[in-house]
C-alpha cells in the first residue's frame, strides 16, 4: 500500500492537463514503466470507468490501486493522486487565488500543459497499436474521434460509447481474451446497496449546514458521466446564488491550474460554502464528490472481468476501447493542443518532448523539471 500511494503522490504532483492527459500518464507509468498490469486489463478498466459516473480518471486509479494491493491500495491510490490537488485548491482558495495570474506561475504552467500535449499524443499512438490494429476498431476510432471534434459534448460522448459497444458487439466479438480465476467474483451487494441508500438520504436531506452540502456534491457525483470539464457546470447550477460568479471562475481556474482530478473543485467550492468551519466543509465536499464513483465501481468491477469473458461483451468492450482512443485523440485537440500550443516554438517544444519521451525512453518524472524551465523560458522570452 506504501508503495502505492507514493507511486499515486507522484503523479498527482505532476499529472496536469485533466483527464485525457491522466490517462495517459497512468498508461505510461503503470503499463509501460511498472509494468503493474497489461495493456488489455488497463483498457478493460478504462472502458468500465467510462461507462460509470463519476471522475473517470480517478476511478481508474482507484480500480489499478485495488488491482494491486486490495481496498487498502484502491484508497492509497486515490489520497496520494488527489492530495496534491486538494492541498493547492485549500491554498488558492484561501489566499484569494493569488498565483493565478503571476507571470511566472503561467509559464510553468504553459510548459507543463505542452506536457500534457505529449503524454496524450503517445497514449494515442500507444493504444491504437493494441486496438486499432483491424479495420472495425480503426474504423470506430476514427468514427468516434470525427463526431466529437465537429459535435462536441457530453451527449456526443455517451452515443459514441453505446454506438461503438453494440457495433463491437457485432463486429468484434471474437476479439475475446481469457479471464483468470483471480479475476473472476461477483457483484458487490454491500457497496451498491451503500451507493443507493446514501442517495436516498441525499435526497430526502432539506436541512442546511454540512449534511446538505454533503448531500449536493454527493449528487453531484452521482450524476456525472465524462468527470473532468462536465462537473464544472453542473456544479455551477449546484451553488447557484450561494457563490458570486467571480468567485466560482476563479474556482474553475484554479481547478484547471492545478494538477490531478479536476474534480478538486469541490475542495474550492466547499471551502467558500463552508464560511464557519471552511476546512471542514473542502473536505466534506470532497470525499462526497468522489464517493459515488467509488461505491459503484466497487460493487461493479468484481462480476465486469466475469462479464468480458462472455464474446458479445467482450466485442462490445473491444469497441468501446477504439471509441477510447478516438476519444483520447479527439481531445488531443480539444482541449489539449487549443490550450497548448499557440506559437511554432510551442509546437517545437512539444515534438521535442515527444522525441524524448518516446524515442530516447525518457521518463516523465525527469520530463517535468524540463517542461517547466521551458515553459518559464518562453513565458519571460
Amino acid at each position: 500500500m506504501w508503495q502505492v500511494f507514493l507511486q499515486f503522490l507522484m503523479l498527482g504532483c505532476i499529472s496536469f492537463g485533466g483527464p485525457a492527459a491522466h490517462i495517459g500518464y497512468f498508461r505510461n507509468h503503470f503499463v509501460e514503466r511498472l509494468n503493474w498490469l497489461d495493456d488489455k486489463r488497463f483498457a478493460d478498466l478504462l472502458a468500465l470507468c467510462q461507462f460509470l459516473p463519476g471522475p473517470a480518471s480517478s476511478q481508474l486509479g482507484f480500480a489499478i490501486g485495488y488491482r494491486r494491493a486490495g481496498l487498502g491500495g484502491a484508497l492509497c491510490a486515490f489520497v496520494g493522486f488527489t492530495l496534491p490537488s486538494l492541498l493547492l485548491m485549500l491554498l488558492l482558495a484561501g489566499s484569494g487565488g493569488w498565483l493565478l495570474g503571476q507571470a511566472w506561475f503561467d509559464g510553468v504552467l504553459h510548459g507543463l500543459k505542452l506536457l500534457a500535449l505529449v503524454v496524450v499524443a503517445d497514449a494515442v499512438l500507444g493504444m491504437s497499436r493494441n486496438f486499432c490494429n483491424r479495420r472495425g476498431g480503426a474504423a470506430i476510432a476514427v468514427l468516434s474521434a470525427v463526431l466529437l471534434l465537429t459535435l462536441p459534448g457530453i451527449l456526443t460522448q455517451l452515443l459514441v460509447l453505446v454506438g461503438a459497444a453494440a457495433i463491437g458487439a457485432a463486429l468484434l466479438a471474437d476479439r475475446n481474451g481469457a479471464v483468470s480465476a483471480t479475476d473472476s467474483g461477483d457483484f458487490n451487494v454491500w457497496t451498491l446497496g451503500a451507493f443507493v441508500l446514501l442517495l436516498l438520504l441525499c435526497l430526502l436531506i432539506s436541512s442546511s449546514g454540512l449534511a446538505a452540502l454533503f448531500g449536493d456534491f454527493y449528487l453531484a457525483g452521482s450524476l456525472v458521466f465524462g468527470g473532468g470539464h462536465v462537473v464544472l457546470p453542473l456544479l455551477q447550477g449546484l451553488v447557484g446564488d450561494s457563490l458570486s460568479p467571480d468567485r466560482f471562475l476563479l474556482g474553475y481556474a484554479a481547478a484547471q491550474a492545478v494538477p490531478g482530478p479536476m474534480f478538486t473543485l469541490a475542495t474550492f467550492l466547499g471551502y467558500e460554502l463552508g464560511s464557519g468551519q471552511p476546512v471542514v466543509a473542502a473536505l466534506l465536499a470532497t470525499v462526497a464528490v468522489f464517493l459515488p464513483g467509488f461505491l459503484l465501481l466497487l460493487g461493479v468491477q468484481g462480476r465486469w472481468h466475469r462479464l468480458v469473458a462472455n464474446p458479445p461483451l467482450a466485442g462490445a468492450v473491444a469497441g468501446v476501447n477504439a471509441a477510447v482512443v478516438g476519444l483520447l485523440l479527439a481531445a488531443l485537440y480539444q482541449p489539449v493542443f487549443v490550450s497548448a500550443v499557440a506559437s511554432g516554438s510551442d509546437m517545437a517544444l512539444a515534438v521535442l518532448g515527444f522525441f524524448l519521451l518516446r524515442g530516447l525512453r525518457l521518463g516523465v518524472i525527469w520530463l517535468v523539471p524540463l517542461a517547466m524551465l521551458a515553459g518559464l523560458a518562453t513565458g519571460y522570452a
